[in-house]
C-alpha cells in the first residue's frame, strides 16, 4: 500500500541531513517533500517560471537563493505564499499538494495540502501549528511497507519527532 511517511524538525540542517540520509538509502527526490517557513523575507524572493506550483500559489524563488546542500536536491523546490499563513519553502509533491483544489479545501493552505496528502484535518492543523513555530515538515511519498519501515527509521535515527504514516489521496483531475 502506498503511503507518505511525515515528521517534524526543528531545524534545515536537521532537515538537510535527513534528505541526504533519504538519498543514500535510494529514495527518489521526486518522493520527498520539505515544507519550512521562509525566513529569507518576502523582498528575497524573485520570480521562476519553472515551478511547478499552480498560478497563484507560487511567488517564485531560486534554488540557490532560499536552500542548498542535500535540499537543493529535491525536485519542484520554489517558494510559496499561502493567504493567512505566509511565506513558504517548499518541495516535492507537496508543492501541487498546497495548489488549485487543496487551497480551497478543508481549511485551505498548509491544512488543505496536508489533507490532500491523506491526513485527517486534526491531524493537519497539529502539523501546521508546528510549521508556524519555525519548524521543518518532511515528507517521504513510499511504494510498500518496506519502505516506508526505512523512511521512518531514518526519520528516528535523526531525531525527527511527530512521526506518522498516512495512507495517500489520489489527486483528483478532471
Amino acid at each position: 500500500m502506498k503511503e507518505a511517511v511525515i515528521c517534524i524538525v526543528p531545524t534545515e540542517s536537521q532537515a538537510e541531513n535527513i534528505v541526504d540520509s533519504l538519498r543514500t538509502a535510494g529514495f527518489f527526490p521526486s518522493d520527498i517533500s520539505i515544507l519550512m517557513p521562509d525566513t529569507t523575507g518576502v523582498r528575497d524572493m524573485g520570480h521562476e517560471k519553472h515551478s511547478k506550483a499552480p498560478e497563484g500559489t507560487s511567488t517564485g524563488a531560486g534554488t540557490g537563493a532560499v536552500v542548498g546542500g542535500a535540499l537543493g536536491w529535491l525536485a519542484g523546490i520554489g517558494a510559496l505564499a499561502i493567504p493567512g499563513v505566509g511565506p513558504f519553502v517548499a518541495a516535492g509533491p507537496i508543492m501541487a499538494a498546497l495548489g488549485g483544489a487543496a487551497i480551497g479545501a478543508a481549511g485551505g493552505g498548509v491544512v488543505g495540502g496536508l489533507i490532500g496528502l491523506g491526513m485527517p484535518e486534526w491531524e493537519a492543523k497539529q502539523y501546521e501549528g508546528k510549521l508556524n513555530e519555525g519548524n521543518v515538515l518532511i515528507s517521504v511519498h513510499t511504494e510498500d511497507n518496506a519502505q516506508a519501515k526505512r523512511a521512518e527509521e531514518i526519520f528516528k535515527a535523526a531525531g525527527a519527532k511527530d512521526i506518522k504514516r498516512t495512507g495517500e489521496e489520489k489527486v483528483k483531475t478532471r
